[in-house]
């Protein structure tokens, strides 16, 4: 009993220093080192490890993917890049809150903020306008969802816990319905170079 208590009152403090860090470049580091202290030397250490992984990154890229479909819906100049914006917006948003409730059932910490990589993606898409804003954007899209569709492809198959695998093989279907419509879109766009 004694060490539950300690676990928990380790797991507070860590969130709590998570949740009042500044740095928001390392925020998904940062949550994956507070869910390795608190499952070190745990029965559960590795797979608590590969579900941490796992999940946080997914909510980086989560959040970026509402970001910049926000971004898509303003800046977009092409009907068809607005259109897959409001999509992501809608499908991510979904999929995020079902993550941070998974994530809560879990214990598992998720970051507050997009991972670095992440950042630096919604920062030089904010750089650009119009039709150079579409290119930019649908390319990374494309790129994008096919590791997401990879990650997500390999949690469902190889990740111990049941509940987080059927979240991660629930969501892959989506994820290359994104991917098809993101490359048909970004093949349209080339072909008007």
């Amino acid at each position: 009993m004694k060490k539950i208590i300690t676990t928990g009152l380790i797991a507070g403090a860590f969130v709590f220093a998570v949740a009042s860090c500044n740095q928001q470049g390392g925020a998904v580091e940062e949550a994956q080192e507070v869910n390795e202290q608190v499952a070190e030397d745990t029965q559960m250490e590795d797979q608590m490890t590969n579900m941490s992984d796992f999940m946080t990154k997914a909510a980086s890229g989560g959040m970026m993917e509402v970001e910049l479909g926000k971004m898509a819906q303003e800046k977009g100049q092409h009907a068809d890049v607005k259109s897959f914006g409001k999509m992501m917006v809608q499908d991510h948003s979904k999929a995020n809150e079902e993550l941070k409730s998974l994530a809560q059932r879990k214990n598992i910490v998720l970051p507050d903020s997009m991972g670095e990589k992440h950042m630096d993606h919604v920062q030089e898409l904010r750089e650009k306008t119009g039709a150079e804003f579409d290119r930019a954007y649908m390319d990374l899209m494309v790129e994008d969802h096919e590791e997401d569709v990879n990650m997500f492809e390999d949690a469902a198959e190889n990740l111990e816990d049941p509940d987080v695998k059927a979240f991660a093989s629930k969501t892959v279907p989506t994820l290359r319905q994104h991917l098809n419509r993101a490359q048909q879109i970004d093949s349209t766009l080339q072909q008007r170079q």
